[in-house]
């Protein structure tokens, strides 16, 4: 309610900045765990002639009866081990964790409309299917984190030139400070579109990797096709890590009615239960590479818009090596323009049985069954 009038009041104002609030209480049956995760954002893109300067600061709270919800957890400042100091925690303890960072800091230079230049931290993102996205390697999103509105920043320098309105040319030089290592990435793109297919393809070094990608997106009949795959090159063994997926929408009852079904061949990741202990010690995934731990995996998302204000939607992750799954029912309703409630539950299904031999039976079987109500106000 509160959200509610304080979107009307802001309505009616024009700022030199924009940023949201939002508030996520969460319960789980893993560990009797409940929790309270909270953000709050706030940015600003001011220019001076050809000169642009892009700043994003946020803060995040999260209160937390136990040590945490075990099997679904919400990164409260992602990313990939950033060269730029520009992430602080203010408090953690037991049941508190306090956490700040400029989540962009960056400058551009646009000394002609085809061509910019920036500096710092900064969005960057080459993905082509909806949810799993191996083919970029700039911080994906996690498919089972609904709560994110915004991509996490990464700190770059980044040349984009456009020859045509349809095609786009982009060079990421990226360095890289984490567990695994002080890493350089540096990348070239392109992009372009040929009669109703967008086609983008990259090469260069990926954390030292040879590494090269190809993905395209276009249309066959009334479904959407999308592609993407990726071949690196890691201790003189070539990886593959590819999907391919398909997204339709179309009316039912007069709503829209929005399908979508994807399929992931990730080389990087493990092929059974065995080797998930060794997966979440490996530099791949202590860079923040993997958006799921499975070799295989799919995601089927449905979601109905039951009132121009309701909408229902529902997410089913599946892991096809150890037969372990996250679904995602979930209700969301537009309060305002500018003021969002969303409810739902994440459902883990799969081997639970944990022993000394195998503490991690299954991807997603520890998950436990999480409820959750997100309550998200837009300024």
């Amino acid at each position: 309610m509160a959200l509610v009038a304080l979107s009307g009041a802001a309505s009616a104002q024009t700022l030199p900045f924009s940023g949201y609030v939002q508030t996520v209480p969460l319960a789980g049956t893993a560990g009797n765990a409940v929790s309270d995760f909270n953000r709050f954002r706030i940015s600003a893109t001011p220019d001076a002639g050809p000169l642009r300067f892009e700043a994003a600061y946020e803060h995040v709270l999260t209160f937390q009866r136990t040590a945490g919800v075990p099997g679904f957890s919400l990164a409260a400042v992602p990313g990939g081990g950033e060269w730029l100091d520009l992430q602080w925690t203010l408090t953690e303890r037991e049941h508190v964790v306090w956490r700040h960072r400029f989540d962009r800091f960056n400058v551009g230079f646009a000394p002609a409309e085809n061509l910019e230049v920036t500096a710092g931290r900064q969005a960057v993102s080459w993905g082509t299917a909806l949810f799993l996205t191996p083919s970029d390697p700039f911080t994906p999103f996690n498919p089972v984190d609904p709560f994110r509105e915004f991509r996490a920043g990464v700190d770059a320098a980044r040349i984009r030139y456009y020859p045509g309105p349809l095609s786009e040319v982009d060079v990421v030089v990226r360095q890289t400070r984490s567990p695994a290592g002080e890493e350089t990435t540096a990348l070239a793109r392109g992009l372009t579109t040929v009669r109703n297919w967008e086609l983008s393809g990259w090469g260069g070094t990926l954390y030292g990797d040879p590494a090269a990608a190809f993905g395209s997106a276009g249309s066959l009949g009334s479904w959407a096709v999308r592609g993407e795959a990726v071949v690196r090159r890691l201790e003189e063994a070539l990886v593959f890590r590819g999907t391919i997926g398909v997204d339709r929408q179309l009316q039912a009852g007069g709503r829209d009615l929005t399908l979508g079904v994807e399929y992931q061949r990730d080389g990087l990741g493990a092929a059974g239960p065995d080797e998930l202990t060794d997966l979440l010690e490996s530099d791949t995934f202590l860079r923040g590479e993997h958006q799921v731990l499975g070799r295989d995996e799919a995601v089927v998302q449905a979601s109905y818009q039951v009132h121009p204000l309701w909408s229902v939607s529902g997410l089913w992750l599946w892991n096809l090596n150890d037969r372990s799954a996250i679904l995602g029912p979930s209700l969301a309703y537009s309060a305002a323009d500018n003021a969002a409630i969303a409810a739902g539950v994440f459902i883990g299904v799969g081997d639970d049985a944990a022993t000394d031999d195998l503490p991690l039976p299954s991807e997603y079987g520890l998950a436990g069954v999480t409820g959750f109500i997100s309550f998200s106000w837009f300024f």
